[in-house]
């Protein structure tokens, strides 16, 4: 018994090791989007875009909402609420029909409990593609 204690206390502490340096490792929002629109370039900013054209989308941390379209992402960085968004959360878009547009609003639940969590006022799209090589 008296080695069993310390083998358990040095598992433990070996077992939290990788959870730290990823807990580390995660950017920044602002340094997330950065790295997700790297090698692209930012396009004309449109009022609205096709939903049903977008394969996903993907929330950055109280920052933005990207949505990917074929080989654009579209960044759409709210008018009001960004403070609300997570990304463990899920979009719950309401639509009168099939475009999304900056006048519209996105409610946010939580994915785990359902739960309205807040919601977000759609800002303009931003285009982004990837530079031509030359």
């Amino acid at each position: 018994m008296r080695h069993l204690i310390p083998t358990l206390l040095a598992a433990a502490a070996i077992a939290a090791t990788p959870a730290a340096s990823a807990a580390k490792e995660r950017l920044a929002p602002e340094a997330q989007l950065a790295k997700l629109l790297e090698g692209r370039v930012a396009g004309e900013p449109q009022d609205c875009i096709s939903l049903p054209a977008t394969n996903s989308s993907q929330i950055i941390d109280k920052t933005a909402i990207v949505y990917r379209s074929g080989g654009t992402l579209w960044v759409n960085r709210p008018k009001g609420g960004a403070e609300s968004l997570d990304d463990d959360d899920i979009l719950v878009t309401r639509l009168t029909g099939s475009q999304l547009c900056s006048i519209d609003t996105i409610e946010l639940r939580d994915r785990t409990s359902r739960m309205y969590s807040g919601f977000v006022s759609l800002g303009e799209f931003v285009p982004y593609r990837r530079a031509k090589a030359e």
